[in-house]
């Protein structure tokens, strides 16, 4: 079991600077069990392409570290297909420029994999942000007034309902057979989920390993340096609706959003919430892809939706 380390990367010199020597450090750990680091950046204005050649060219010996260049920034998404297609690993450790990992990380995830059925692997993800450190990487789904909703889920539980494609462990060859992140989703947000999801609902199962521990400066990541939280509510709320529109099959559950749609459209007028408004009238012009991708995944789809969602 071998596995490709894929950073991406917009914009974040000092992130890499300081993040980039810790992670090959750690690959260098491993030993033959890390194949090669992959760094793909979206298209940087920074000095990021300049600084990662040179830091390629100083490198000598194993891992292999490759700088694939995107000519125009193309988002989250995307940047990562883009580089589990160039990995030659069985499992792609997929880490944002802002983690950095804790010594022991890949050792503890990788005996998962032994297990045919496992998709992904979730890190303990140290979050540091304006509170404090908060200890993230589990996540739970639930079904609550015709809409999915997601939470933290506490770390003393080895399930999880998805995996942060920001720290995350993904069996390689399931990830290009199920289609990789959905660009739908771009600029960011609900991809990892989507994914997830996709994987739950073919019958693969994902784990949390509270042993393989990183540390993620949320506050330093890409996406609070280019948009306000205006701008990232309107996205969320968006692509909340599009993961709903595209992956649930359920009957009765596809009735209640309708019927609870109008509602939350009314709370969001009368409370100000312009920002629902916004995404909904966004994902509205995008319905017509979401059907041809609920098309195209149907067939893959096994377990029933309320199995995977708290209904």
């Amino acid at each position: 079991m071998t596995i490709s380390i894929v950073i991406t990367n917009y914009n974040g010199l000092q992130l890499l600077q300081q993040n980039l020597p810790r992670v090959l450090k750690e690959c260098q750990k491993a030993g033959d069990l890390c194949k090669e680091i992959i760094i793909v950046d979206d298209a940087s204005t920074d000095g990021s392409s300049s600084w990662l050649s040179h830091f390629a060219k100083r490198h000598r010996g194993a891992p292999a570290i490759s700088i694939l260049e995107q000519k125009k920034n193309q988002g989250f998404a995307a940047a990562i297909n883009y580089g589990v297609t160039h990995a030659t690993g069985d499992v792609v450790l997929l880490l944002n420029s802002d983690v950095y990992p804790n010594s022991g990380f890949i050792k503890a995830a990788l005996p998962h994999f032994t297990n045919q059925a496992i998709f992904a692997v979730g890190c303990m993800d140290k979050s540091v942000e304006k509170t404090g450190v908060v200890l993230r990487g589990r996540g739970e789904m639930y079904w609550k007034e015709g809409m999915v909703l997601h939470r933290r889920g506490e770390v003393d539980n080895t399930s999880t309902d998805w995996v942060s494609g920001g720290s995350g462990f993904f069996r390689r060859d399931l990830f290009l057979k199920l289609g990789g992140f959905d660009t739908l989703f771009s600029p960011y947000y609900w991809e990892d989920i989507d994914l997830s999801y996709r994987a739950r609902k073919a019958g693969y199962t994902l784990v949390f390993e509270q042993n393989s521990v990183v540390v993620h400066e949320h506050e330093k990541g890409s996406i609070k340096q280019v948009a306000d939280e205006s701008q990232i509510r309107i996205v969320s709320y968006r692509n909340q609706l599009l993961f709903l529109w595209k992956n649930v099959t359920d009957k009765k559950l596809l009735i209640a959003h309708i019927v609870w749609l109008p509602i939350h459209i009314v709370r969001s007028v009368t409370g100000g919430d312009w920002a629902f408004i916004s995404g909904f009238i966004q994902a509205i012009f995008l319905y017509g892809q979401v059907q041809k991708k609920r098309e195209q995944n149907r067939s893959l789809f096994t377990v029933p939706d309320r199995e995977l969602l708290e209904v």
